[in-house]
Protein backbone atom coordinates (compact mmCIF):
# COMPACT_ATOMS: atom_id res chain seq x y z
CA UNK A 1 0.00 0.00 0.00
CA UNK A 2 1.39 3.43 -0.94
CA UNK A 3 1.51 6.32 1.19
CA UNK A 4 0.83 9.37 -0.31
CA UNK A 5 2.62 12.67 1.30
CA UNK A 6 -0.62 14.17 3.10
CA UNK A 7 -1.95 11.04 4.14
CA UNK A 8 0.75 11.43 7.84
CA UNK A 9 0.01 15.07 8.77
CA UNK A 10 -3.73 14.60 8.19
CA UNK A 11 -2.98 10.60 10.15
CA UNK A 12 -1.49 12.46 12.62
CA UNK A 13 -3.91 15.77 12.87
CA UNK A 14 -6.82 12.97 13.05
CA UNK A 15 -5.05 10.74 15.92
CA UNK A 16 -4.16 14.19 17.82
CA UNK A 17 -8.13 15.56 17.34
CA UNK A 18 -9.38 11.90 18.87
CA UNK A 19 -6.53 12.35 21.67
CA UNK A 20 -8.07 15.61 22.59
CA UNK A 21 -11.77 14.57 22.18
CA UNK A 22 -10.93 11.54 24.81
CA UNK A 23 -9.28 13.95 27.32
CA UNK A 24 -12.24 15.99 27.24
CA UNK A 25 -14.61 12.97 27.72
CA UNK A 26 -12.59 11.99 30.63
CA UNK A 27 -12.50 15.14 32.30
CA UNK A 28 -15.72 15.89 31.65
CA UNK A 29 -17.06 12.43 33.26
CA UNK A 30 -14.52 13.05 36.45
CA UNK A 31 -16.34 16.38 36.88
CA UNK A 32 -19.86 15.45 36.42
CA UNK A 33 -18.53 12.18 38.76
CA UNK A 34 -16.67 14.48 41.49
CA UNK A 35 -19.82 17.39 41.21
CA UNK A 36 -22.33 14.18 41.83
CA UNK A 37 -19.75 13.13 45.34
CA UNK A 38 -20.57 16.48 46.67
CA UNK A 39 -24.12 17.08 46.12
CA UNK A 40 -24.69 13.11 47.46
CA UNK A 41 -22.65 14.01 50.30
CA UNK A 42 -24.47 17.37 50.71
CA UNK A 43 -28.20 16.23 50.21
CA UNK A 44 -29.91 14.41 52.98
CA UNK A 45 -32.31 15.03 56.11
CA UNK A 46 -29.80 16.96 57.11
CA UNK A 47 -28.48 19.07 54.58
CA UNK A 48 -25.03 20.27 54.39
CA UNK A 49 -24.13 23.51 52.37
CA UNK A 50 -21.42 22.60 49.50
CA UNK A 51 -19.19 25.16 51.03
CA UNK A 52 -19.12 23.32 54.28
CA UNK A 53 -18.68 19.50 52.54
CA UNK A 54 -15.72 21.58 50.82
CA UNK A 55 -14.74 22.85 54.34
CA UNK A 56 -15.08 19.28 56.22
CA UNK A 57 -13.02 17.67 53.63
CA UNK A 58 -10.22 20.35 53.97
CA UNK A 59 -10.58 19.81 57.65
CA UNK A 60 -9.84 15.78 56.57
CA UNK A 61 -7.20 16.63 54.71
CA UNK A 62 -5.42 18.82 57.62
CA UNK A 63 -6.24 22.39 55.65
CA UNK A 64 -9.05 23.67 57.56
CA UNK A 65 -9.43 24.16 61.53
CA UNK A 66 -11.93 21.73 63.04
CA UNK A 67 -13.54 24.93 64.63
CA UNK A 68 -14.59 26.59 61.83
CA UNK A 69 -17.33 23.45 60.50
CA UNK A 70 -20.59 22.12 62.69
CA UNK A 71 -19.28 19.26 64.49
CA UNK A 72 -22.87 17.84 63.94
CA UNK A 73 -22.15 17.90 59.63
CA UNK A 74 -18.74 16.47 60.32
CA UNK A 75 -20.09 13.59 62.23
CA UNK A 76 -23.36 12.68 59.42
CA UNK A 77 -20.61 13.10 56.84
CA UNK A 78 -17.83 10.58 58.63
CA UNK A 79 -20.55 8.26 59.59
CA UNK A 80 -23.19 8.00 56.91
CA UNK A 81 -22.74 10.33 53.82
CA UNK A 82 -19.17 9.78 53.24
CA UNK A 83 -19.44 5.50 53.19
CA UNK A 84 -22.40 5.71 51.09
CA UNK A 85 -21.10 8.15 48.47
CA UNK A 86 -17.97 6.39 48.28
CA UNK A 87 -19.88 3.09 47.64
CA UNK A 88 -22.07 4.72 45.15
CA UNK A 89 -19.04 5.16 43.05
CA UNK A 90 -17.69 2.22 43.46
CA UNK A 91 -20.48 0.25 42.45
CA UNK A 92 -21.52 2.24 39.36
CA UNK A 93 -17.92 2.52 38.22
CA UNK A 94 -17.82 -1.41 38.81
CA UNK A 95 -21.45 -2.35 37.09
CA UNK A 96 -20.75 0.35 34.32
CA UNK A 97 -16.81 -1.01 33.55
CA UNK A 98 -18.05 -4.31 33.87
CA UNK A 99 -20.96 -3.62 31.40
CA UNK A 100 -18.17 -1.83 28.50
CA UNK A 101 -15.99 -4.71 29.05
CA UNK A 102 -18.92 -7.64 28.12
CA UNK A 103 -20.20 -5.38 25.43
CA UNK A 104 -16.44 -5.46 24.01
CA UNK A 105 -16.28 -9.07 24.69
CA UNK A 106 -19.54 -10.24 23.53
CA UNK A 107 -19.49 -7.77 20.85
CA UNK A 108 -22.99 -7.02 21.15
CA UNK A 109 -23.54 -3.13 22.31
CA UNK A 110 -26.96 -4.36 24.20
CA UNK A 111 -24.71 -6.93 26.21
CA UNK A 112 -25.21 -6.44 30.37
CA UNK A 113 -22.69 -7.95 33.55
CA UNK A 114 -25.80 -10.15 34.18
CA UNK A 115 -25.73 -11.78 31.10
CA UNK A 116 -22.69 -14.37 32.58
CA UNK A 117 -25.18 -15.11 36.13
CA UNK A 118 -23.11 -13.16 38.28
CA UNK A 119 -26.05 -11.26 39.49
CA UNK A 120 -28.73 -13.91 39.37
CA UNK A 121 -25.87 -16.07 41.61
CA UNK A 122 -25.47 -13.01 43.91
CA UNK A 123 -29.46 -12.92 43.98
CA UNK A 124 -29.88 -16.18 44.81
CA UNK A 125 -27.39 -16.87 47.59
CA UNK A 126 -28.19 -13.42 49.64
CA UNK A 127 -31.92 -15.09 49.29
CA UNK A 128 -30.91 -18.27 50.71
CA UNK A 129 -29.41 -16.37 53.71
CA UNK A 130 -32.61 -14.39 54.58
CA UNK A 131 -35.23 -16.99 54.45
CA UNK A 132 -33.25 -20.61 55.09
CA UNK A 133 -30.69 -18.65 56.71
CA UNK A 134 -31.81 -17.16 60.16
CA UNK A 135 -30.74 -20.26 62.22
CA UNK A 136 -27.61 -20.32 61.09
CA UNK A 137 -26.99 -16.56 61.71
CA UNK A 138 -27.93 -16.97 65.04
CA UNK A 139 -25.30 -19.89 65.80
CA UNK A 140 -22.71 -17.76 64.10
CA UNK A 141 -20.14 -15.56 65.98
CA UNK A 142 -21.39 -11.81 66.53
CA UNK A 143 -18.41 -10.61 64.46
CA UNK A 144 -18.98 -12.66 61.62
CA UNK A 145 -23.13 -12.11 61.23
CA UNK A 146 -22.51 -9.12 59.42
CA UNK A 147 -20.66 -10.07 56.96
CA UNK A 148 -23.29 -13.18 56.14
CA UNK A 149 -24.99 -11.99 53.21
CA UNK A 150 -22.51 -9.68 51.13
CA UNK A 151 -20.01 -12.64 51.75
CA UNK A 152 -22.66 -15.77 50.30
CA UNK A 153 -23.86 -12.77 47.69
CA UNK A 154 -20.29 -12.47 46.41
CA UNK A 155 -19.62 -16.31 46.14
CA UNK A 156 -22.95 -16.85 44.95
CA UNK A 157 -22.22 -14.90 41.79
CA UNK A 158 -18.54 -15.79 41.55
CA UNK A 159 -20.01 -19.75 41.68
CA UNK A 160 -22.32 -18.74 39.13
CA UNK A 161 -20.03 -17.54 36.81
CA UNK A 162 -17.86 -20.26 37.32
CA UNK A 163 -20.77 -22.92 36.08
CA UNK A 164 -21.30 -20.48 32.90
CA UNK A 165 -17.63 -20.11 32.32
CA UNK A 166 -17.15 -24.44 32.00
CA UNK A 167 -20.37 -24.75 30.48
CA UNK A 168 -19.32 -22.91 27.59
CA UNK A 169 -15.29 -24.33 27.18
CA UNK A 170 -14.81 -26.42 24.45
CA UNK A 171 -11.36 -28.18 23.49
CA UNK A 172 -9.68 -25.58 25.01
CA UNK A 173 -11.95 -22.23 24.36
CA UNK A 174 -14.86 -20.42 25.09
CA UNK A 175 -17.70 -20.12 22.63
CA UNK A 176 -19.09 -16.74 23.63
CA UNK A 177 -22.61 -17.79 22.13
CA UNK A 178 -23.21 -20.77 24.43
CA UNK A 179 -21.64 -18.61 27.52
CA UNK A 180 -24.22 -16.44 26.46
CA UNK A 181 -26.87 -19.33 26.65
CA UNK A 182 -25.94 -20.16 29.74
CA UNK A 183 -25.94 -17.19 31.11
CA UNK A 184 -29.47 -16.57 30.04
CA UNK A 185 -30.69 -20.22 31.16
CA UNK A 186 -28.83 -19.40 34.88
CA UNK A 187 -30.70 -16.22 35.18
CA UNK A 188 -34.12 -18.03 34.81
CA UNK A 189 -33.12 -20.79 37.07
CA UNK A 190 -32.29 -18.57 39.75
CA UNK A 191 -35.24 -16.64 38.95
CA UNK A 192 -37.27 -19.32 39.46
CA UNK A 193 -35.57 -20.10 42.40
CA UNK A 194 -35.63 -16.91 44.47
CA UNK A 195 -39.23 -16.76 43.42
CA UNK A 196 -39.93 -20.19 45.70
CA UNK A 197 -37.71 -18.67 48.52
CA UNK A 198 -40.27 -15.87 48.58
CA UNK A 199 -43.39 -18.00 48.31
CA UNK A 200 -42.11 -19.64 51.80
CA UNK A 201 -40.58 -16.54 53.53
CA UNK A 202 -42.40 -14.41 56.28
CA UNK A 203 -43.24 -10.72 55.85
CA UNK A 204 -40.09 -9.44 57.43
CA UNK A 205 -37.84 -11.85 55.17
CA UNK A 206 -39.95 -10.71 52.28
CA UNK A 207 -39.53 -7.27 52.83
CA UNK A 208 -36.08 -7.94 53.38
CA UNK A 209 -35.77 -9.77 50.14
CA UNK A 210 -37.78 -7.10 48.04
CA UNK A 211 -35.62 -4.21 49.47
CA UNK A 212 -32.29 -6.20 48.69
CA UNK A 213 -33.28 -7.77 44.99
CA UNK A 214 -34.06 -4.11 44.16
CA UNK A 215 -31.00 -2.25 45.42
CA UNK A 216 -29.89 -0.07 47.80
CA UNK A 217 -27.15 2.12 49.29
CA UNK A 218 -28.83 2.71 52.63
CA UNK A 219 -26.61 0.17 55.06
CA UNK A 220 -23.20 1.25 53.61
CA UNK A 221 -20.40 1.92 56.42
CA UNK A 222 -17.04 2.01 56.14
CA UNK A 223 -16.59 -2.05 56.93
CA UNK A 224 -18.68 -2.89 53.90
CA UNK A 225 -16.99 0.04 52.03
CA UNK A 226 -13.34 -0.89 52.11
CA UNK A 227 -13.88 -4.43 51.22
CA UNK A 228 -16.20 -3.61 47.93
CA UNK A 229 -13.43 -0.77 46.77
CA UNK A 230 -10.32 -3.44 47.49
CA UNK A 231 -12.25 -5.81 45.04
CA UNK A 232 -14.08 -3.60 42.38
CA UNK A 233 -10.02 -1.60 42.43
CA UNK A 234 -8.38 -5.09 41.96
CA UNK A 235 -11.37 -5.59 39.13
CA UNK A 236 -10.94 -2.90 37.79
CA UNK A 237 -7.37 -2.81 37.17
CA UNK A 238 -7.66 -6.23 35.09
CA UNK A 239 -10.64 -5.08 32.75
CA UNK A 240 -8.69 -1.36 32.09
CA UNK A 241 -5.27 -3.55 30.91
CA UNK A 242 -7.90 -5.59 28.19
CA UNK A 243 -8.17 -2.10 26.44
CA UNK A 244 -6.54 -2.48 23.47
CA UNK A 245 -7.05 -6.53 23.57
CA UNK A 246 -10.95 -6.03 22.76
CA UNK A 247 -10.17 -3.59 20.02
CA UNK A 248 -8.61 -6.73 18.74
CA UNK A 249 -11.64 -8.64 19.46
CA UNK A 250 -14.00 -6.49 17.87
CA UNK A 251 -12.24 -7.38 14.57
CA UNK A 252 -13.31 -10.28 14.73
CA UNK A 253 -11.42 -13.97 16.74
CA UNK A 254 -9.55 -14.77 13.31
CA UNK A 255 -8.23 -11.23 12.76
CA UNK A 256 -7.25 -10.63 16.92
CA UNK A 257 -5.19 -13.90 16.20
CA UNK A 258 -3.23 -12.70 13.65
CA UNK A 259 -2.63 -9.34 15.27
CA UNK A 260 -1.18 -11.56 18.34
CA UNK A 261 -4.47 -11.01 20.86
CA UNK A 262 -5.73 -14.63 22.30
CA UNK A 263 -9.44 -14.75 22.53
CA UNK A 264 -9.18 -17.38 24.80
CA UNK A 265 -6.92 -15.54 26.96
CA UNK A 266 -9.00 -12.12 26.75
CA UNK A 267 -12.19 -13.92 27.51
CA UNK A 268 -10.63 -15.98 30.18
CA UNK A 269 -9.98 -12.22 32.04
CA UNK A 270 -12.38 -10.51 30.98
CA UNK A 271 -15.24 -12.93 32.36
CA UNK A 272 -13.33 -13.36 35.77
CA UNK A 273 -12.52 -9.69 36.27
CA UNK A 274 -16.11 -8.26 35.50
CA UNK A 275 -17.40 -11.14 37.48
CA UNK A 276 -15.45 -10.03 40.84
CA UNK A 277 -16.57 -6.30 39.80
CA UNK A 278 -20.01 -7.16 39.81
CA UNK A 279 -20.50 -9.84 42.50
CA UNK A 280 -18.52 -7.13 45.02
CA UNK A 281 -21.02 -4.47 43.26
CA UNK A 282 -24.44 -6.83 44.21
CA UNK A 283 -22.65 -8.28 47.54
CA UNK A 284 -22.42 -4.39 48.73
CA UNK A 285 -25.99 -2.87 47.33
CA UNK A 286 -28.14 -5.39 46.10
CA UNK A 287 -29.31 -5.54 42.74
CA UNK A 288 -29.36 -2.33 40.53
CA UNK A 289 -29.87 -2.65 36.85
CA UNK A 290 -29.19 -0.69 34.04
CA UNK A 291 -26.48 1.27 34.90
CA UNK A 292 -23.75 -1.54 33.14
CA UNK A 293 -26.04 -0.62 29.74
CA UNK A 294 -26.57 3.03 29.79
CA UNK A 295 -22.91 4.40 30.87
CA UNK A 296 -20.89 2.25 28.13
CA UNK A 297 -23.75 3.44 25.35
CA UNK A 298 -23.27 7.11 26.05
CA UNK A 299 -19.58 7.30 26.07
CA UNK A 300 -19.45 5.34 22.86
CA UNK A 301 -22.57 7.68 21.16
CA UNK A 302 -19.43 10.55 21.96
CA UNK A 303 -16.75 9.18 21.33
CA UNK A 304 -17.02 6.24 19.27
CA UNK A 305 -15.67 2.37 19.70
CA UNK A 306 -12.04 2.73 21.64
CA UNK A 307 -11.86 0.71 24.51
CA UNK A 308 -9.17 2.66 25.68
CA UNK A 309 -11.97 5.57 26.20
CA UNK A 310 -14.96 3.42 26.65
CA UNK A 311 -13.81 1.85 29.39
CA UNK A 312 -12.69 4.44 31.54
CA UNK A 313 -14.98 7.03 30.27
CA UNK A 314 -18.25 4.25 31.37
CA UNK A 315 -16.42 3.91 35.20
CA UNK A 316 -16.77 7.82 35.83
CA UNK A 317 -20.18 8.05 34.17
CA UNK A 318 -21.03 4.83 35.63
CA UNK A 319 -20.30 6.12 39.41
CA UNK A 320 -21.72 9.57 39.02
CA UNK A 321 -25.34 8.06 37.75
CA UNK A 322 -25.78 5.60 40.43
CA UNK A 323 -24.48 8.49 43.07
CA UNK A 324 -27.29 10.57 41.43
CA UNK A 325 -29.32 7.98 41.30
CA UNK A 326 -29.10 7.53 45.15
CA UNK A 327 -29.82 11.63 45.24
CA UNK A 328 -33.24 10.99 43.46
CA UNK A 329 -33.74 7.62 46.14
CA UNK A 330 -33.21 9.55 48.93
CA UNK A 331 -35.52 12.69 48.48
CA UNK A 332 -38.26 11.22 46.16
CA UNK A 333 -40.59 10.16 48.67
CA UNK A 334 -39.13 11.69 51.86
CA UNK A 335 -39.13 10.40 55.37
CA UNK A 336 -39.22 7.05 53.42
CA UNK A 337 -36.55 6.20 51.07
CA UNK A 338 -37.24 4.53 46.62
CA UNK A 339 -35.34 1.71 46.19
CA UNK A 340 -31.92 2.45 43.83
CA UNK A 341 -33.17 -0.20 41.29
CA UNK A 342 -36.26 1.39 40.82
CA UNK A 343 -34.81 5.01 40.40
CA UNK A 344 -32.18 2.98 37.60
CA UNK A 345 -34.71 1.57 35.78
CA UNK A 346 -36.84 4.17 35.20
CA UNK A 347 -33.91 5.91 33.67
CA UNK A 348 -32.76 2.54 32.35
CA UNK A 349 -36.06 1.02 30.43
CA UNK A 350 -36.79 3.96 28.14
CA UNK A 351 -32.81 4.06 26.96
CA UNK A 352 -32.83 0.17 26.37
CA UNK A 353 -36.24 0.48 24.19
CA UNK A 354 -34.43 3.63 22.35
CA UNK A 355 -31.27 1.20 21.85
CA UNK A 356 -33.68 -1.45 20.52
CA UNK A 357 -35.35 0.65 17.98
CA UNK A 358 -31.93 2.32 17.22
CA UNK A 359 -30.28 -1.58 16.15
CA UNK A 360 -33.91 -2.13 14.59
CA UNK A 361 -33.63 1.02 11.72
CA UNK A 362 -29.88 -0.12 11.39
CA UNK A 363 -30.58 -3.24 10.88
CA UNK A 364 -33.12 -2.62 8.35
CA UNK A 365 -30.99 0.04 6.88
Amino acid sequence: MSVTAGSLPRGLALARRRGRERALLLGLAGALALAAAIAGLGIGALAIPPGEVLAIIGMKLGLVAPTAVDPLHVQVFSAIRAPRVLLGLVVGASLALAGAAMQGMFRNPLADPGLIGVSAGAALAAAVVIVIGPPALIAMSSPLRPWALPLAAFGGGLGATAVVYLLARHEGRVVVPVMLLAGVALNALAGAAIGWLSFIATDEQLRSLTFWTLGSLGGAGWVAVLPAVLLAGGAALALLSQARALNLLALGEGEARHLGADPVRITRIVSASAAVAVAAAVASAGMVGFVGLVAPHLVRLLVGPDHRTVLPGAALLGGAMLVIADIVARIAVVPAELPLGVVTALVGVPFFFWLLLRAKRGGIA
